[in-house]
């Protein structure tokens, strides 16, 4: 069995594509700037701050710091005031409820820790997680595997002993260079074939597959 399991939010435990597209696009239109959503969608995991950056850069804006911080801010205030549309996927609690007490368990997201802590605690799920790390207590987003390294030290267990469960093929690049082993999930934007290239250990539909399950607590045979 792994020492701990560490899961990303967006895309993988919480389905808020729509809601996160939703809160960048207001936000962007504040600032008459445009991007469609699926270029939003594809930057979901690496961070607002650098999907900010990314999108000022392509439209030939001038910015600082202060502005993406600022554009931060706004855009985790819509997500908050979005909350009640986010749902949990399939499965989610049923696999947490599995591993409570048995493993130790870590959530890793590069929302800000404003948008996590609200929709946490609104699904009922602040139990089950010992340590949360968001964009704010790290300097590389994913795919640097900083974010994942930082929990593995907060939860006491060495990296090559954790296993991360993920969504996108940023998380998945991250948990590689981590050292640690990594379960994808086609729930969020990338489809399996994108994931697969990234040699993920296993690849699902929904967490409702009882192979991950399995393959965390090493009952695979």
């Amino acid at each position: 069995m792994f020492d701990a399991v560490i899961f990303d939010w967006d895309g993988t435990l919480g389905d808020t594509r729509e809601v996160i597209v939703a809160s960048f696009q207001q936000t962007l239109k504040e600032i008459k700037c445009s991007v469609s959503d699926e270029y939003i969608s594809r930057r979901i995991g690496i961070g607002a701050a650098d999907t900010f950056r990314d999108i000022l850069r392509s439209a030939k804006r001038p910015f600082d710091e202060e502005i993406i911080q600022r554009l931060v801010a706004r855009k985790s205030a819509f997500e908050i005031e979005f909350a009640n549309q986010v749902k949990l996927f399939p499965g989610v609690t049923e696999l947490l409820d599995a591993l409570f007490g048995k493993i130790k368990m870590g959530l890793a997201s590069m929302n800000n820790y404003s948008v996590i802590n609200c929709l946490v605690k609104a699904k009922g799920l602040t139990r089950y997680f010992d340590v949360t790390v968001t964009a704010e207590s790290i300097s590389h987003s994913k795919p640097n595997p900083e974010i994942f390294l930082k929990i593995a030290s907060l939860l006491g267990a060495k990296p090559c002993e954790c296993v991360v469960v993920e969504d996108s093929v940023f998380g998945v690049k991250a948990a590689w260079s981590a050292d640690m082993h990594c379960v994808a999930v086609t729930t969020g934007v990338y489809s399996a074939s994108e994931l697969e290239r990234e040699r993920p250990d296993l690849i699902v539909r929904t967490l409702e597959d009882k192979r991950v399950l399995a393959f965390i607590l090493q009952q695979l045979t």
